[in-house]
């Protein structure tokens, strides 16, 4: 068996990030990455216990080197940095699951901890089939084109719930309940670490359920965007995009490659 843990930030346990803002720099953001890394070696630790051949863990917030890489499970693998071809590098149909560790909801979720999708600078929303998506089903249908289920997600209770409405089969655990966009009431990190273990035990087992979830394609991709003057520059470059009004482009793609 072979997985890939993808690691966000703004969904562990005890991260909200600062008023008014994103996660930032910061002690709160510095806990967030250490938190990060727990989580993320916890759900490692189970896949290995529970018979893992290769588990690797893909750095996947920001620039990319966030985790306290030497605290990780010794077994695991490590993909970090920018600059590859696509998202959940080196996956392919070899691998049994992913699991999606730190992850938060997508933008215009109401209570939502650090709700955006992608860029929370840049996008007001991204929509595929006319269906408003966050990052949870963009990767699922990343890694589901190369027949690949996302097997786990941990999340807070909104993201968690996003989770299993994309993908109703997969495992989660919620890490925190959303009072606001800097604000929750959370699990303690170490309880957080714990279930996340038991929950992706309990996924590993029901590996026959899982499925690999895709849009149906020739897809149409819309990006909404909080600048005219951004939208107005991707539908001026390469990738064929059509501006549909001043804060909008869209595309039609077979595959969703590298659209985010």
């Amino acid at each position: 068996m072979r997985f890939m843990i993808g690691v966000d930030c703004e969904g562990v346990a005890c991260a909200v990030g600062a008023a008014g803002k994103g996660l930032g720099e910061g002690r709160n953001a510095d806990f967030a990455r250490l938190q990060a890394t727990r989580e993320a070696s916890a759900a490692a630790e189970a896949l290995f216990e529970a018979g893992a051949e290769q588990v690797i863990v893909w750095d996947n917030h920001g620039p990319g080197v966030n985790l306290d890489y030497d605290r990780l499970d010794r077994r695991c693998e490590i993909a970090l940095g920018r600059g590859f071809e696509n998202r959940w590098p080196s996956v392919d149909e070899n691998f049994s699951g992913v699991l999606l560790i730190g992850y938060h909801p997508m933008d215009n979720t109401p209570d939502g901890v650090l709700a955006h999708t992608f860029w929370s600078s840049m996008y007001q929303w991204i929509k595929i089939n006319g269906v408003e998506i966050g990052e949870i089903a963009a990767d699922a249908a990343a890694v589901g084109e190369r027949g690949v289920p996302v097997v786990f997600v941990a999340s807070d209770e909104a993201g968690a719930a996003e989770a299993k409405r994309f993908l109703p089969w997969v495992e989660t655990v919620a890490t925190k309940r959303g009072f606001g966009w800097n604000a929750a009431i959370s699990k303690h990190p170490q309880r957080a670490c714990e279930e996340i273990r038991q929950g992706v035990t309990r996924a590993v087992k029901r590996l026959g359920e899982m499925k690999a979830f895709t849009f149906d394609a020739p897809m149409t991709v819309e990006i909404r965007y909080k600048r005219l003057e951004d939208a107005e520059r991707v539908s001026r470059g390469q990738g064929d995009w059509t501006r549909t009004d001043p804060y909008t482009v869209s595309r039609q793609v077979e595959r969703l490659g590298n659209c985010f």
